[in-house]
Parts: C-alpha cells; sequence; structure tokens
C-alpha cells in the first residue's frame, strides 16, 4: 500500500483528497503546512509526497527543495489553473509531477501510480551493465557510481534505466512523456527537461557538461556515454 504524504492547507481539499486516496488503496497522512509536512517525513514512511505550492509558513517551493536536498523521495506539487510561472519554479524546485487545481481523486490516484511505477517496460539485454563509473542492476533496480549507491527516485530510476536501455538511441520528449511519466504525448515536456537536469545532478560529474545523458538538440536526449 502506497504511502502518500498529503501537505495541503485548505482542510475541505485536504480531507476530500484524502478520503478519495484512501479509497483508491493508498494509506494517506496529511499535514496542513509546510512545517508539519517536513517533520511527518522526519518521522513517517514516505513513498510520495503530494505538495500544495500555496501554504500559511511557508511556500511550496521552499519545502519542495528541502525535500529534494534530504529524501529520494518523488513530489507531485498541486498548483492554481493556468499559473504558469509556478509551474515552472516547481520543476525547478525539483517536483516530478504536478496536477492543476481543481483536482479529482481518481486524476490524483492516477498520477501517483505513474510516478511510483518501479519497473522499467523496456526490456534488458543483461541484469547488470557497467558504463564506466556507472553501474546499472536491472534486476536489483539499483545504480552506484564508483561502487557507491545512488539515490535515485522511482521516476528519476526509471527515466535512466529507459535511457539506458537503448544507448546511443535518441528519445524524444514526447516519446519519454508517455513511457516513463505515463501522461499523453502532448503534456508539458518540461516535465522531461526537469527531470533530465534532476537526474544528471546525481550521476554526472560535471551536470553543465554531460558524459551519460546528452541532449540531442531539437530531438530528445539519448544516453552515452562519451
Amino acid at each position: 500500500m502506497p504511502r502518500i504524504l498529503l501537505i495541503e492547507d485548505d482542510q475541505s481539499l485536504r480531507d476530500g483528497l484524502q478520503l478519495a486516496l484512501e479509497h483508491q488503496g493508498h494509506q494517506v497522512h496529511a499535514a496542513a503546512s509546510g512545517h508539519a509536512g517536513l517533520t511527518a517525513l522526519r518521522t513517517t514512511r514516505t513513498d510520495l509526497v503530494v505538495l500544495d505550492l500555496m501554504l500559511p509558513d511557508t511556500d511550496g517551493f521552499e519545502v519542495c527543495r528541502r525535500i529534494r536536498a534530504s529524501w529520494p523521495v518523488p513530489v507531485i506539487m498541486l498548483t492554481a489553473r493556468g499559473d504558469d510561472s509556478d509551474i515552472v519554479r516547481g520543476l525547478d524546485a525539483g517536483a516530478d509531477d504536478y496536477v492543476v487545481k481543481p483536482v479529482r481523486g481518481r486524476v490524483l490516484d492516477a498520477r501517483i501510480r505513474a510516478v511510483l511505477r518501479g519497473q522499467d517496460p523496456s526490456p534488458a539485454t543483461t541484469a547488470t551493465e557497467i558504463y564506466e563509473e556507472l553501474t546499472l542492476n536491472r534486476s536489483g533496480l539499483s545504480i552506484t557510481k564508483n561502487g557507491h549507491p545512488v539515490a535515485l527516485t522511482p521516476l528519476e530510476l526509471r527515466l535512466l534505466l529507459h535511457l539506458s536501455a537503448d544507448p546511443g538511441h535518441v528519445f524524444t520528449r514526447q516519446e519519454l512523456l508517455e513511457t516513463v511519466w505515463g501522461h499523453d504525448p502532448s503534456a508539458d515536456a518540461r516535465l522531461v527537461d526537469s527531470g533530465i537536469a534532476r537526474l544528471r545532478t546525481k550521476i554526472e560529474d560535471d551536470p553543465t557538461s554531460a558524459r551519460y545523458i546528452q541532449t540531442a538538440r531539437g530531438f530528445g536526449y539519448r544516453f552515452g556515454p562519451l
């Protein structure tokens, strides 16, 4: 049963989403502020955070940055309709996905399940693959660099395994949205760009000069290494 931390200050929305997600089979811990949410993360096992960007004590962007700095847990942000600047800031802060308010419980449940899917659908030729300092264990769903474990969220892991399943192949943003995020190809391609950026910070020596995940300008991304 997925353990969800819902950080939302609007009580009616918080109660409604908690009830809907529990009905869909999730275990939900609800918090009404950013401080309460961060405290819950320290004391409660959590598989995914649903985070409102407008909170009474501190904004959701700062909460998301603190989560990213301390826990390898995926984050789905809740944002106001049409607020494009909030979407960009939220993705830059480290959110894996976003849902626009008003949101229905079944829609949020589908996004949660898509982000938490741990197994990459692409076939692997071998269980363990070594690319210079990077070792990918597909059967164990683990990544090491120079022998040290790399902590990835389920979505980051799925993205890396999908790209590396066909080294050298250029995947378009639309393909990655559909196969990794589980979205319609017409969804927001910025999800892919922010996901790639976060993954690079974890596996690249210099994220600004990537060796493993390269940009094919005007097309998409491919797995190296150079």
